[in-house]
Protein backbone atom coordinates (compact mmCIF):
# COMPACT_ATOMS: atom_id res chain seq x y z
CA UNK A 1 0.00 0.00 0.00
CA UNK A 2 2.82 2.39 0.85
CA UNK A 3 4.51 1.54 -2.45
CA UNK A 4 1.34 2.29 -4.39
CA UNK A 5 0.94 5.58 -2.54
CA UNK A 6 4.50 6.55 -3.40
CA UNK A 7 3.85 5.75 -7.07
CA UNK A 8 0.70 7.85 -7.10
CA UNK A 9 2.42 10.78 -5.40
CA UNK A 10 5.42 10.54 -7.71
CA UNK A 11 3.17 10.28 -10.74
CA UNK A 12 1.25 13.36 -9.69
CA UNK A 13 4.41 15.35 -9.15
CA UNK A 14 5.98 14.26 -12.43
CA UNK A 15 2.78 14.85 -14.37
CA UNK A 16 2.21 18.25 -12.82
CA UNK A 17 5.83 19.41 -12.96
CA UNK A 18 6.71 17.82 -16.30
CA UNK A 19 3.78 19.21 -18.20
CA UNK A 20 5.10 20.97 -21.25
CA UNK A 21 1.81 22.18 -22.68
CA UNK A 22 -0.73 24.68 -21.52
CA UNK A 23 -3.53 22.17 -22.06
CA UNK A 24 -2.13 19.80 -19.44
CA UNK A 25 -2.45 22.54 -16.85
CA UNK A 26 -6.21 22.46 -17.45
CA UNK A 27 -6.31 18.89 -16.16
CA UNK A 28 -6.52 18.61 -12.36
CA UNK A 29 -3.53 16.93 -10.74
CA UNK A 30 -5.79 14.15 -9.45
CA UNK A 31 -6.85 13.30 -13.03
CA UNK A 32 -3.23 13.24 -14.19
CA UNK A 33 -2.20 11.05 -11.26
CA UNK A 34 -5.19 8.73 -11.76
CA UNK A 35 -4.27 8.21 -15.42
CA UNK A 36 -0.59 7.60 -14.64
CA UNK A 37 -1.48 5.19 -11.82
CA UNK A 38 -3.81 3.17 -14.07
CA UNK A 39 -1.28 3.19 -16.90
CA UNK A 40 1.46 1.92 -14.59
CA UNK A 41 -0.81 -0.78 -13.16
CA UNK A 42 -1.38 -2.01 -16.72
CA UNK A 43 2.17 -1.68 -18.03
CA UNK A 44 4.44 -2.15 -15.02
CA UNK A 45 5.40 -0.18 -11.96
CA UNK A 46 8.84 0.96 -13.05
CA UNK A 47 10.53 4.32 -13.36
CA UNK A 48 10.53 3.91 -17.15
CA UNK A 49 6.75 3.38 -17.15
CA UNK A 50 6.30 6.39 -14.88
CA UNK A 51 8.02 8.53 -17.51
CA UNK A 52 6.13 6.96 -20.41
CA UNK A 53 2.73 7.14 -18.71
CA UNK A 54 3.34 10.77 -17.69
CA UNK A 55 4.29 11.54 -21.28
CA UNK A 56 1.13 9.80 -22.46
CA UNK A 57 -1.28 11.89 -20.39
CA UNK A 58 0.62 15.05 -21.35
CA UNK A 59 0.10 14.22 -25.04
CA UNK A 60 -3.56 13.41 -24.47
CA UNK A 61 -4.01 16.67 -22.54
CA UNK A 62 -2.43 18.62 -25.39
CA UNK A 63 -4.96 17.17 -27.85
CA UNK A 64 -8.18 16.69 -25.85
CA UNK A 65 -9.66 19.43 -23.65
CA UNK A 66 -10.36 18.28 -20.11
CA UNK A 67 -14.15 18.43 -20.41
CA UNK A 68 -13.98 16.20 -23.52
CA UNK A 69 -11.68 13.80 -21.63
CA UNK A 70 -14.16 13.56 -18.74
CA UNK A 71 -17.02 12.98 -21.17
CA UNK A 72 -15.17 10.19 -23.00
CA UNK A 73 -14.06 8.50 -19.77
CA UNK A 74 -17.64 8.65 -18.47
CA UNK A 75 -18.98 7.04 -21.64
CA UNK A 76 -16.29 4.34 -21.44
CA UNK A 77 -17.09 3.49 -17.83
CA UNK A 78 -20.85 3.57 -18.29
CA UNK A 79 -20.59 1.34 -21.39
CA UNK A 80 -19.05 -1.37 -19.20
CA UNK A 81 -22.25 -1.66 -17.16
CA UNK A 82 -24.53 -4.57 -17.82
CA UNK A 83 -28.08 -4.21 -18.98
CA UNK A 84 -30.01 -2.50 -21.69
CA UNK A 85 -29.26 1.05 -20.53
CA UNK A 86 -25.54 0.62 -21.12
CA UNK A 87 -26.20 0.37 -24.87
CA UNK A 88 -26.91 4.09 -24.89
CA UNK A 89 -23.36 4.70 -23.69
CA UNK A 90 -21.88 2.42 -26.35
CA UNK A 91 -23.98 3.14 -29.41
CA UNK A 92 -25.13 6.76 -29.32
CA UNK A 93 -23.50 9.30 -31.63
CA UNK A 94 -22.17 11.45 -28.76
CA UNK A 95 -20.65 8.39 -27.08
CA UNK A 96 -18.98 7.26 -30.28
CA UNK A 97 -17.65 10.74 -31.04
CA UNK A 98 -16.25 11.21 -27.54
CA UNK A 99 -14.58 7.81 -27.36
CA UNK A 100 -13.19 8.14 -30.89
CA UNK A 101 -11.60 11.49 -30.00
CA UNK A 102 -9.98 9.95 -26.91
CA UNK A 103 -8.81 6.85 -28.82
CA UNK A 104 -7.13 9.05 -31.44
CA UNK A 105 -5.36 11.02 -28.73
CA UNK A 106 -4.28 7.79 -27.01
CA UNK A 107 -2.95 6.44 -30.30
CA UNK A 108 -0.89 9.60 -30.77
CA UNK A 109 0.35 9.29 -27.19
CA UNK A 110 1.36 5.67 -27.81
CA UNK A 111 3.36 6.70 -30.87
CA UNK A 112 5.13 9.54 -29.08
CA UNK A 113 5.69 7.93 -25.67
CA UNK A 114 5.84 4.16 -26.07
Amino acid sequence: MVSALRIVLAAGMVAAAGSSSLAASDYPTSALADYVYGCMKSNGETRDMLERCSCSIDVIASIVPYDHYVRAETFKRMAQMSGEASGLFRESAPAKAATTELKRAQAEADVRCF
